[in-house]
């Protein structure tokens, strides 16, 4: 198979820095390319990672072509993820994709690039490879399913929200649709239950951050199991909005955690306890929610939301851990 750079080797007869290094991959199916994809900024793309795996190079190798070729690859073809997306990605579907490993804690050294469906159609012209072109025709079939499944399921979301919001008039555009719905979201108050099936991740996902960013002034999380992915939700508070966490002593959050969050999205304080069975988020220490799971595990299985009518019962919580 051809690589996309020189074949250059150094007096020692090592590999050159810049040879493109080919990895032996098994091939993957249309099927398994689909799940690849995922929407960011309004768009379907794939990771570099994801990408150099099915074209078999390197992918600081891929970024580079890419970046040789500078003016084929404009903003809506490639894009460098910011933090914020990474570590909503990483929430969507995990670790375990070697591409959203964190920089500097033992991953990759940057951020990642992701690349549009007509960003990958550029790729197999500036990797001249037999294998990108296969690669690339592979990844256009799969392109064109997912936007056949995203329409399809569009159109049964549109029915589902038409009956639950009655009067909101939808545009027919996927995106500006799902932002539509959002915003409604965000002027409304949340219902009084909400039940969510195990694997719907996503979804319980948006809507805790959608109780989050109601809050204006402060947040109280009582949650025995608290890691990294709750700090990721509490992450999308609006600026300004102080975070109280009430956790298990022995709870996997360390201090380094805490003062990294405290460096972007001040301020939030963890307090330790034992005296709580079940989760309770407060928002302005008024509206609260009885929460069915930790928030790193929405989703993973069946729980439910319910929001605490009795402001008394809210108030009995707030003072006892006052006490």
């Amino acid at each position: 198979m051809n690589s996309n750079l020189p074949d250059n080797h150094s007096n020692s007869g090592h590999p050159d820095a810049s040879q493109e290094v080919l990895v032996d991959i098994v091939p993957m199916s249309e099927t398994e390319i689909r799940n690849l994809i995922y929407t960011v900024r309004g768009s379907q793309v794939m990771l570099d990672s994801d990408l150099a795996k099915l074209y078999e190079v390197e992918t600081k190798n891929l970024n580079r072509a890419a970046k040789r070729n500078e003016s084929r690859f404009p903003k809506d073809f490639r894009f460098q993820l910011t933090q914020e997306e990474v570590s909503s990605l990483r929430c969507q579907i995990g670790t375990s994709n070697d591409g959203m490993q964190e920089p500097g804690r033992g991953g990759r050294r940057y951020l990642p690039y992701a690349y549009t469906e007509q960003g990958v159609a550029m790729l197999s012209a500036v990797l001249h490879s037999d294998r990108a072109v296969e690669a690339s025709v592979q990844i256009m079939r799969a392109f064109v399913e997912m936007r056949h499944f995203i329409a399809s399921n569009a159109a049964m979301f549109e029915q589902i929200r038409a009956v639950e919001l009655k009067q909101l008039e939808y545009q027919r555009s996927t995106d500006e649709r799902f932002e539509r719905v959002f915003d409604y979201m965000d002027q409304h108050k949340a219902p009084k239950q909400k039940v969510f099936f195990n694997g719907e991740i996503y979804d319980a996902f948006e809507f805790l951050v959608d109780l989050i960013q109601k809050a204006e002034r402060e947040i109280v999380l009582i949650d025995g199991y608290v890691d990294i992915g709750t700090l990721n939700i509490l992450a999308k508070k609006a600026t300004g909005v102080d975070v109280t966490i009430w956790t298990h002593p022995r709870a996997a959050l360390s201090e380094q955690d805490i003062d990294t969050f405290n460096a972007q999205y001040p301020s939030l304080e963890v307090k330790r306890t034992t005296g709580f069975h079940d989760r309770f988020l407060i928002l302005d220490r008024t509206e609260g929610y009885l929460i069915g799971t930790s928030l790193k595990d929405a989703g993973k299985k069946s729980f439910a939301i319910s929001r605490i009518e009795d402001e008394g019962i809210v108030s009995a919580v707030l003072e006892r851990l006052d006490r």
